[in-house]
């Protein structure tokens, strides 16, 4: 297994999934529909089963956690923005934007982990964070290169410089921090986070460049990804609004690596990056409409990869 991707995901099946209105003015992906809130928490769950399903269909361990009925917790089935895991038996909990998804910092999750025979050495809690109205979501503000030890970061009301900068000290990675933005009827605003823009696996990068709108960035994080030798498969704002940035790289025990995407990312895509991501690596697709809709998050922030010793 390349250091790049786990072949252990965590991934928490929703209780309350539904849209998130605390987090609706910067996700523009959002966006609210007249459905109970009951139908709309089944239809989610239906779509994850599917999707837990296929993973492990592939081989991929796929560990499920339950999210708790009480207290309601929209965005529980996005756990890649409360933590993160490292080869070395860290665990980093991340300051978040909003109050009502601080709670899906869980605890239990990571007990689970230990009981699980993962090797946990230290959790590095950042929350204290959000005291000074300072965010850094994870892996949804970041995307790491492991192999080259940089972090990929665009700034935002949920990215902030400072716990960025303090959490690649800790990792000892660089920091390769930019501007991104989209345009939203006809206004320009920051792309809340990297990884609906981004998605670095272990031969391919695909980036939204046309997002980042310095030139002089935009070469940056261009050589910055070419240097550690990925091939780079360029998408359009166009596709990245279908979540074509926000695929995973995983792989399974037989050492097999697959591109996690949703089918509306997957239908996005030309025959030609198609055919780039598919050299590599096997696409997995699942359907996920309802939780793309209401959640403005896809496949790629759904999966908390596990990187923990055993």
């Amino acid at each position: 297994m390349s250091m790049q991707i786990s072949s252990h995901i965590l991934m928490v099946r929703p209780a309350n999934f539904g849209f998130n209105p605390e987090t609706a003015g910067n996700n523009f992906y959002q966006k609210s529909d007249t459905r109970s809130g009951d139908e709309i928490n089944t239809l989610a769950q239906l779509e994850f089963d599917g999707f837990v399903a296929m993973l492990r269909d592939q081989g991929v361990q796929v560990i499920v956690e339950e999210d708790s009925q009480v207290p309601e917790k929209p965005d529980a089935v996005f756990p890649n923005n409360w933590f993160s895991t490292h080869t070395d038996g860290k665990v980093i909990l991340y300051p978040m934007f909003s109050p009502n998804r601080r709670l899906e910092r869980r605890k239990d999750f990571i007990e689970d982990l230990m009981s699980s025979k993962f090797s946990v050495d230290e959790i590095i809690d950042l929350s204290f964070f959000e005291e000074d109205g300072q965010f850094l979501e994870g892996t949804g503000s970041m995307v790491m290169d492991h192999q080259s030890k940089r972090i990929f970061a665009c700034y935002s009301e949920r990215t902030h410089p400072v716990p960025l900068d303090y959490l690649g000290k800790i990792l000892e990675y660089k920091v390769v921090g930019f501007h991104a933005v989209q345009e939203i009827q006809g206004v320009i605003s920051p792309i809340y986070h990297t990884n609906v823009m981004m998605h670095i696996g272990t031969d391919v990068a695909v980036v939204c460049l046309d997002a980042i709108s310095k030139a002089s960035e935009r070469q940056l994080v261009q050589k910055s990804l070419t240097q550690s030798g990925k091939k780079l498969v360029p998408i359009t704002p166009k596709q990245k609004f279908q979540f074509a940035g926000n695929m995973l790289e995983v792989g399974n025990d037989g050492g097999e690596k697959f591109t996690v995407m949703s089918e509306s990312a997957l239908d996005s895509l030309t025959i030609g990056q198609i055919q780039l991501i598919e050299k590599y690596t096997t696409i997995i697709s699942p359907s996920i409409p309802t939780i793309e809709k209401l959640g403005g998050g896809s496949a790629r922030c759904m999966m908390a990869e596990i990187f923990l010793p055993r």
